[in-house]
């Protein structure tokens, strides 16, 4: 038994357990806990805005319902009521939001963290503690409030939702209130004012509100189990948060940032020399630098490609769900045309057709690199896998009318897919790696040098390899693709 003392005279005495570690961290969070709940300033506005928001969701929610009552039309107001629960979640959250914000930064403001740093703490030990200690209050908080929203409901006799809805609404809840305050807490640990964090805090909050309109389409659309799937990536981003912040923090660089100032010529030259590799001229770049990235994202390339695959599995089994409206009559009279008036007919070698259809896919790439800014790279991969879903779902569509699947997906798909597809993954695979390359810890480095320099490595494939054969794979898919479909699908 080991007595490890933390601060202001507190200490602990620690067994050899396997969650011994974790005493320290728990310690922390007890003793912010306990002073946050000692000021008023904090107490009093968030529990004042916790009750009195519900309130108003509550009446909100009895004239609704009551309206559309009177209309007949009592599937809105019942799809409205979780709609609500889920706003009065979120609000305490949003709210409380500044807790995690000042967790770090704060206190080193108010030079009141040298203590708490002098202890033999681990990093990882203060960071955690700081962390569970920041999400506490936003929780209870929006517990507070969607409780006092149900006991509304029930005096105003409008029906509670599901049981089942009900767990999703809280199990969502959970994972949304973790994830802001992982986020917040990144910035604080970050951040070295409480005015930049207090800025930066729209890049959490932003996202979330975007988020909860999504959430709130599905929830009138009435299909519940996507919410399931909204609860795993969130969680997921959540882990990323928590390993990203827990890589980052170190507790000297915390006390010797002072001021960010904004280094242009400095975060050129790290972006050019993560870029260049060091090497001299275009061909010694692409025969060294090329080669080098894609050993780097390698493992992303395979992740990649199994989600590619599920994606178009998944929409294969979406046949079943949502019935084809092309009649198999429709298609065989598409396909008994005079092939060879069609050939004769159809358009000549038109650049412009290819130019369009290269740009509209970079741009897809580049909507997938903004998206991995935000998420870390969890959600860059949404825009592959939903074009993958369609190509599979139309794919296994049209083999439930009857029609041949191999010369169907060897006429339409691979003759620009061979090119297409892989440049696809390589980009996405390089948004993933983006974001995995800020949870491993990286001595000596910044979060934005980490980040130029995973930039670096995406824009080398764009240039050096997706670009190109994007551009073949326009080509193909404008003069030459139409063709072959048109000779294979002929009877």
């Amino acid at each position: 038994m080991a007595e490890q003392p933390l601060s202001n005279g507190i200490s602990v005495r620690q067994k050899s357990t396997p969650f011994s570690a974790l005493v320290p961290a728990l310690m922390i969070t007890r003793r912010e806990v306990r002073d946050q709940f000692r000021d008023w300033r904090i107490i009093f506005p968030v529990v004042g805005l916790t009750l009195i928001f519900p309130f108003i969701m509550n009446w909100t929610a009895d004239r609704i319902f009551r309206f559309v009552r009177d209309y007949g039309a009592t599937l809105v107001g019942e799809r409205m009521v979780p709609f609500l629960l889920m706003i009065v979640g979120f609000f305490p959250i949003s709210v409380s939001l500044v807790i995690a914000l000042e967790s770090f930064v704060g206190e080193k403001e108010r030079s009141s963290i040298e203590p708490l740093l002098n202890t033999p703490l681990k990093d990882w030990q203060l960071y955690l503690g700081k962390l569970l200690a920041a999400t506490i209050p936003p929780l209870l908080s929006s517990f507070l409030g969607m409780a006092v929203y149900l006991g509304g409901l029930a005096l105003n006799h409008v029906p509670w939702p599901e049981a089942s809805m009900l767990l999703q609404i809280f199990t969502l809840t959970i994972a949304q209130a973790v994830m802001m305050v992982s986020g917040a807490v990144v910035v604080s640990s970050n951040a070295t004012s409480v005015r930049a964090a207090n800025l930066l805090a729209s890049f959490i909050i932003i996202p979330s509100a975007f988020l909860i309109q999504w959430e709130a389409i599905v929830m009138f659309w009435g299909n519940y189990d996507t919410l399931w799937w909204v609860v795993f990536g969130v969680v997921v981003l959540t882990v990323l948060l928590v390993r990203i912040g827990l890589a980052q923090f170190r507790r000297e660089e915390l006390l010797g940032r002072e001021i960010d100032v904004l280094r242009l010529k400095y975060g050129w030259r790290v972006f050019r020399s993560a870029f260049t590799g060091g090497t001299h001229g275009p061909f010694e770049w692409y025969r060294r630098e090329i080669p080098r990235t894609l050993q780097r994202l390698l493992l992303p390339s395979l992740l990649v490609l199994g989600l590619t695959a599920a994606s178009f599995l998944i929409g294969v089994a979406q046949v079943d769900r949502f019935e084809f409206v092309l009649g198999k009559t429709q298609f065989g009279q598409f396909s008994t045309g005079n092939i060879e008036d069609i050939l004769q007919s159809w358009p000549g070698f038109n650049s412009a057709t290819v130019l369009r259809v290269w740009w509209q896919n970079i741009r897809v790439l580049i909507l997938a690199l903004v998206l991995g800014i935000f998420t870390f790279g969890v959600v860059g991969v949404m825009p592959l896998m939903a074009t993958m879903a369609i190509a599979g779902y139309l794919m296994g569509a049209l083999a439930r009318l009857g029609v041949p699947v191999l010369p169907l997906f060897s006429a339409l798909i691979l003759p620009h897919g061979i090119l297409e597809i892989p440049a696809a993954i390589l980009a996405t695979a390089a948004v993933l790696h983006a974001g995995a390359a800020l949870a491993r810890p990286t001595l000596g480095k910044t979060v934005a040098e980490i980040w130029l320099e995973a930039l670096a490595d995406w824009v080398k494939v764009m240039i050096g390899l997706v670009i190109p054969l994007l551009l073949a794979a326009a080509m193909i898919e404008v003069w030459i693709t139409p063709r072959i479909a048109l000779l294979l699908l002929a009877k």
